[in-house]
């Protein structure tokens, strides 16, 4: 890769927390960058802040949520702390155009796409319509605005005819934010009401929106996304695709870079399909664009997160791209020369949460026992250290493992390892999970869908 120019920025606040703020930490270090971190009092003295150069606390609230979403005191800090930029992470206000705003009226560089950008790629239900325009292939989903109809009162019209055009099952999902958060699954009309107002819920609690649309649900089908990289000079390039279907709840947990269930054709379809909608709406700077494909090897667009993925280390491992140094550079104006990396060898990411492995439900507490696997091969981001608490009012992740091999089995085999070497307590997690799914035939395979997760229950 070249760089054509090359001043990178001298400060920059991280407005996210745990492992995707230390893994920004790291790279600034490497690249000579300066980093804030900001957190929330309610946590303590966690990680990413010890991590940083400098910390700030943002301001006490209701909820230590609050904070992280509060654009006017993230701003606050930038500026207090002389921050020339600001990167969002994933989640919080990643995807939210209002920040972007905020940080482009304080003069503040926003390590993302554009506000505009964001408007359109950011709000799912936006970006489906825009690029269904132009040919990309999307399921049938919601196509004008709707309100739920109020408690007790009978469904809207409106909703109630949309959603028999679109055909049941079907999805509402979260307009705005990501990583399964406001999703849920409708079976018939009479789930529908009750779904709407789940799903606005959840979302306005984690990204502070409540837009909501409707998408048809296709069972047991792959989810399989691009990674794009896209500079302001014009230039778009992608880093292959990953396979994304082992999930709970509609969230990853396993993640494969890339897609062993595929074939050449597929694969040229989805990546000319990314390629295409990124350069439609302009897009720049690190993106995925998100597809899922049927039991006829149809893949359609579901959606574009305008900000880096949880799973961006298998990409990076199998590529030898620093994503997060992308972000940087393209974000500091850099004009970068990119070609399609070479893929080598295989690379598998398993997430540890702490959740009940039975309901999967978040399971807070006290790490008495936080041991990670030091291997060859392996590559593990956490937020957290042997002591720290599990806080309830944040998404329970804990780790990523990511195993390289030169093949899938020897990933496989390496990922096995890791997590028998493993060592949780204090909480209760999903590590023999994760074990049973890597051992479950279909996994060995590399022919398996979303519904896999279900099988092991």
């Amino acid at each position: 890769m070249e760089y054509v120019r090359c001043e990178l920025f001298n400060k920059v606040l991280i407005a996210n927390r745990s492992a995707i703020a230390c893994r920004v930490v790291r790279t600034c270090r490497r690249l000579g960058v300066a980093t804030v971190a900001v957190y929330s009092p309610a946590e303590g003295s966690p990680l990413h802040a010890e991590l940083a150069d400098e910390a700030v606390a943002l301001p006490e609230m209701a909820s230590p949520v609050a904070g992280y979403l509060d654009i006017g005191a993230v701003i606050e800090a930038a500026v207090e702390s002389n921050a020339d930029a600001i990167h969002p992470g994933y989640g919080f206000l990643s995807e939210n155009p209002a920040f972007a705003r905020a940080c482009e009226d304080a003069g503040i560089v926003f390590v993302g796409p554009s506000s505009q950008t964001i408007s359109l790629a950011g709000n799912k239900r936006e970006a489906r319509r825009r690029l269904a325009e132009y040919g990309v292939p999307v399921l049938p989903g919601t196509e004008v605005d709707f309100e739920p109809a109020p408690a007790k009162a009978g469904a809207d019209a409106n909703l109630t005819s949309q959603a028999e055009s679109i055909g049941y099952p079907l999805m509402v999902k979260a307009s705005e934010g990501g990583g399964g958060i406001g999703m849920n699954l409708v079976g018939g009309p009479d789930q529908l009401e009750r779904a709407v107002r789940r799903t606005r819920s959840s979302s306005r609690r984690a990204f502070g929106s409540q837009d909501v649309y409707l998408e048809r649900y296709v069972p047991d089908a792959r989810h399989i996304e691009v990674q794009i990289v896209a500079d302001t000079d014009g230039a778009v390039t992608h880093l292959w695709e990953r396979e994304c279907s082992v999930q709970r709840r509609h969230q990853k947990v396993i993640e494969e870079a890339g897609s062993p269930s595929i074939t050449d054709a597929t694969r040229e379809r989805l990546l000319s399909a990314a390629m295409l909608a990124a350069r439609e709406i302009g897009y720049t700077n690190v993106g995925t664009f998100e597809f899922i494909v049927d039991a006829d090897d149809r893949p359609f667009f579901i959606e574009a997160n305008a900000r880096i993925q949880v799973e961006h280390g298998p990409t990076e491992m199998v590529t030898g791209v620093d994503i997060v140094e992308q972000q940087l550079r393209i974000a500091a104006g850099e004009s970068v020369s990119i070609g399609v990396e070479p893929v080598n060898g295989h690379a598998i990411q398993c997430r540890i949460y702490a959740e009940n492995p039975e309901t999967f439900i978040p399971s807070p507490g006290m790490l008495d026992v936080f041991q990670l696997p030091r291997l060859d091969g392996l590559r593990v981001e956490t937020g957290f250290r042997e002591g720290d608490e599990v806080s309830s009012h944040f998404d329970p992740l804990l780790a990523k493992l990511i195993a390289w091999g030169a093949t899938r089995d020897e990933a496989m085999s390496l990922m096995e390892k890791a997590l028998a070497e493993t060592k949780i307590d204090g909480v209760k997690c999903n590590v023999a999970t994760l074990g049973k799914a890597l051992r479950h035939p279909d996994f060995r395979r590399g022919r398996y869908s979303t519904g896999l997760m279900g099988e092991l229950r």
